[in-house]
């Protein structure tokens, strides 16, 4: 980790990049219903500039002869006995690039979103809401230290509550915003009992001292903090256990599902691990259960993409699915850290492009999202659907696209490791590249080829379907984003560009040999995806296919179509034992806590009120009180006395 310098220059301004957006969420939050008109547009220049300043910024650490890694302080946010904590930013290769990924894509999905939500009341606001995500997402990537990661962390998490709830008039909508809040708690108290750790064995949370430090510790409390910081990854990035919010937040718009599912949210797992790499660095075992948790998530979100009918909850899936690779590429170490975050960058272009194209289907469809009421759409939308076959090419992988470099790239690199490893987390990711195929090139079918279904139905208020092409704030992001798709990979690729660019950040990019080489892996992925667009093809492409589900299905279709009942197994595990949990320590807390005092103040009244009346104001009454008092004293002293 190289020790930053005091940013300087241009540099100097890198606050820009937080308090531009910010700024645009703050005046259309407040100022209402008169920001109406031109909110939009407020909200989607500040995007762009944030994206300029960027392109800027990004330049001018190229231009540098030496040091590439800089701080900006701002002010010091917490100081409370030994605790420190600055509130600045780093400016490293690592961090930029998140910045160009975040408002370059998040940019484009501003311009869609401009044709896409124009005719939804309160507009404004939801752009405010994409400004506050765009703020907090920077504020996460740029932050200096762990702290300061985790205040973006949970803004993070707050726009996107407010965003997939948007439709919040919709129960399926206001229940996913919910879930996705909850779920990402879970993983968020891993993130900060980690900090909680750091601080206490080191005594900071500024990532230069502690990683100049982390070998202080010991190799239990290494091991500790990154399977606490894999949970708060975990959590963010949708992987199992904690990816069921992620297909659910399909509810929200569909621009909310390119912001979250592509370049920002979900990539704010990988990008946790990735900081972290010399912690990682320190654990072998930590880096194994990592490399765990991307082959399992990888595996089971191809599964059940292959049995949805839903649209965008296809390409959530994918989403789970492709964050799987990026999350063992990181896993694997020094071999693949500069490999995940490759395969973000083209992935938040090619995954951008297909849920735009996706977002566009529905756009001109009445919003319908089942894929087995369209079909033959190539005709009535030519740009959405080469935009979208590019994106789908790129996915899976097909030479020479972005895909075939950052995927392909992991697979080999998990075929890199030695003994079972190799076979078994390069066996792993091949498998999910044949499955991956086979899903896509089945959304490819029963939504733009074939013929068309649509004709003679009518959508779900009535309306006969006329689909038709959108109009181009909603088509130019789709090609700005197919041409990413078709070169980027290339260009991170070519004379390892992305690597030593970088290197600063997460050290040198290692190569070594496996159980299979890197030829031998190519050709294996290239078989098996060829294998999965032919099966699929068979499956749904030469013969016609009917509007209804099969009345009857195989036991794993309804297993997919049930998410692998990973829904049922957190609600029998922990959501229904909480809820139980819960009203046990109601009960408790009414009739023990409560029971007992409300038993106490009622014995004292009840006594009081026993004892009152014995006030009788008779003097009569004293006077007999007062003599068989005496009786009583008298007895006593002469039992005394006798005894």
């Amino acid at each position: 980790m190289t020790e930053p310098v005091a940013a300087s220059g241009i540099g100097g301004l890198a606050w820009l990049l937080l308090a531009l957006p910010a700024f645009g969420a703050a005046v259309l939050l407040i100022g209402g219903k008169r920001t109406d008109k031109w909110g939009h547009l407020l909200g989607t220049a500040t995007v762009v500039a944030a994206f300029g300043y960027g392109v800027a910024l990004f330049f001018d650490t190229i231009a540098r002869s030496g040091e590439r890694t800089s701080e900006l302080h701002l002010f010091d946010w917490v100081s409370v006995n030994a605790l420190t904590v600055e509130f600045a930013l780093r400016l490293d290769p690592l961090s930029l690039t998140f910045v160009l990924l975040i408002t370059g894509v998040g940019a484009l999905i501003h311009i869609y979103s401009i044709g896409y939500m124009a005719h939804e009341a309160g507009r404004r606001k939801f752009f405010a809401y994409l400004n506050l995500f765009v703020a907090a997402m920077l504020l996460l990537v740029l932050g200096n230290g762990f702290v300061t990661l985790y205040f973006g962390w949970e803004g993070v998490g707050l726009a996107s509550y407010l965003l997939i709830g948007w439709y919040q008039h919709k129960p399926e909508a206001a229940s996913a915003a919910k879930k996705a809040f909850l779920m990402n708690r879970v993983g968020d108290l891993g993130l900060a009992i980690a900090i909680f750790i750091l601080f206490k064995e080191l005594g900071t949370t500024q990532y230069t001292e502690v990683f100049a430090r982390v070998g202080e510790l010991s190799p239990a409390t290494v091991t500790a903090v990154t399977l606490l910081l894999l949970l708060g990854a975990c959590g963010k990035s949708g992987q199992f256990p904690l990816q069921a919010w992620l297909p659910d937040a399909m509810a929200g718009p569909t621009p909310v599902s390119a912001l979250i599912h592509a370049a920002t949210m979900v990539t704010a797992g990988v990008y946790l691990i990735a900081r972290s790499n010399p912690i990682y660095n320190l654990s072998g075992d930590g880096r194994l259960v990592v490399m765990c948790i991307g082959a399992f998530t990888l595996l089971i979100g191809c599964v059940i993409g292959c049995a949805y009918d839903d649209f965008k909850k296809v390409l959530a899936y994918s989403t789970v699915s492709q964050i799987g690779y990026m999350i063992l590429a990181v896993g694997l170490g020094p071999v693949g850290y500069a490999l995940g975050i490759m395969h973000l960058l083209t992935h938040g272009f090619f995954k951008a492009g297909l849920f735009l194209g996706a977002g566009s289907v529905m756009h001109g469809m009445n919003d319908e999202g089942d894929i087995r009421r369209m079909g033959g759409l190539w005709r009535k939308m030519p740009v959405t659907f080469v935009t979208w076959t590019l994106g789908y090419l790129a996915l899976i992988g097909f030479p020479f696209l972005s895909g075939y470099f950052s995927k392909d790239a992991i697979i080999a690199a998990a075929f890199s490791e030695q003994g079972w490893r190799g076979w078994v987390f390069g066996g792993v990711a091949a498998l999910g590249a044949g499955l991956t195929a086979f899903y896509m090139t089945r959304l490819l079918f029963l939504v733009f080829l074939g013929k068309a279904r649509w004709t003679d139905l009518k959508s779900a208020d009535g309306r006969a379907y006329h689909p038709h092409e959108s109009p181009l704030s909603m088509t130019v992001p789709m090609i700005v984003l197919a041409f990413g798709s078709v070169g980027a990979g290339a260009f991170f690729a070519s004379g390892d560009n992305l690597a030593g660019w970088l290197t600063p950040s997460l050290g040198e990019l290692r190569e070594q040999h496996g159980v299979l080489d890197h030829n031998a892996v190519n050709f294996l992925v290239l078989g098996l995806s060829a294998l999965g667009v032919l099966v699929a093809w068979l499956l749904f492409g030469r013969k016609p296919q009917p509007v209804q589900r099969p009345a009857r299905v195989s036991f794993p279709v309804r297993a997919a179509r049930a998410d692998l009942y990973g829904n049922a197994l957190n609600e029998a595990l922990f959501a229904r034992p909480g809820t139980w949990l819960t009203r046990a320590l109601v009960f408790v807390d009414n009739k023990g806590v409560d029971g007992l005092v409300n038993g106490s103040a009622a014995l004292l009244g009840g006594s009081s009120g026993r004892l009152r009346r014995l006030q009788t104001g008779f003097v009569r009454s004293y006077a007999l009180s007062m003599l068989l008092g005496a009786i009583f004293v008298l007895g006593a002293l002469l039992m005394v006395r006798f005894s």
